[in-house]
């Protein structure tokens, strides 16, 4: 799994922004958490996100349920999505390929959910995961299989919508779309 930490980012939401950001940190799972959220931490000292909310519960038509618990706007400029995918079968199931996103560039990094986007409705805007300078995307990565009824604590970082906007749809590739309170 990756997880980059920032630096320093321009926001408008276009693909083309020089995103300084330090290289990824293989060792961790989820990236510094913004200053309203106390993160617990696991055994192996990686931060594990507050479950206790639930925004939205998308669930597939694959056996796969996707819980969003935040969708957190820090200071710099961020939005970051935090959320469980879990198995509801009682098989083991492959992570879907269309949750990698479709871009050469991405492809080349691994599984990951750079698929993911956010629609904010208002200002007719698509907001897609941030990459990093090497081109890696700001979310989990590495999710090949899932177990039969296992959860696996996942985020992703996006351009944060403007202040006004307080509601995003995220869009998962081939699950239904949910809408999302901004916090």
């Amino acid at each position: 799994m990756l997880a980059a930490l920032l630096s320093a980012c321009g926001g408008d939401g276009g693909e083309g922004n020089d995103n300084a950001a330090k290289e990824p940190d293989k060792s961790s799972s989820m990236p510094t958490q913004p200053v309203e959220e106390s993160p617990t931490q696991s055994e192996d000292g990686a931060s594990v996100p507050d479950t206790s909310k639930t925004l939205a519960t998308i669930n597939g038509s694959s056996g796969y349920q996707f819980v969003v618990h935040s969708a957190v706007r820090d200071q710099g400029g961020f939005l970051t999505i935090t959320a469980s995918l879990k198995n509801t079968t009682s098989r083991m199931l492959i992570a879907n390929p269309f949750w990698n996103g479709q871009e050469v560039g991405v492809k080349r990094t691994g599984p990951s959910f750079a698929g993911i986007t956010l629609i904010d409705k208002v200002e007719k805007k698509r907001y897609y995961v941030l990459r990093d300078t090497e081109g890696y995307p700001l979310t989990t990565t590495g999710i090949t299989t899932v177990k039969a009824g296992e959860t696996k604590t996942i985020f992703a970082q996006f351009p944060a919508p403007p202040t006004r906007t307080s509601q995003v749809d995220i869009q998962i590739p081939e699950m239904p779309v949910a809408t999302i309170e901004i916090s």
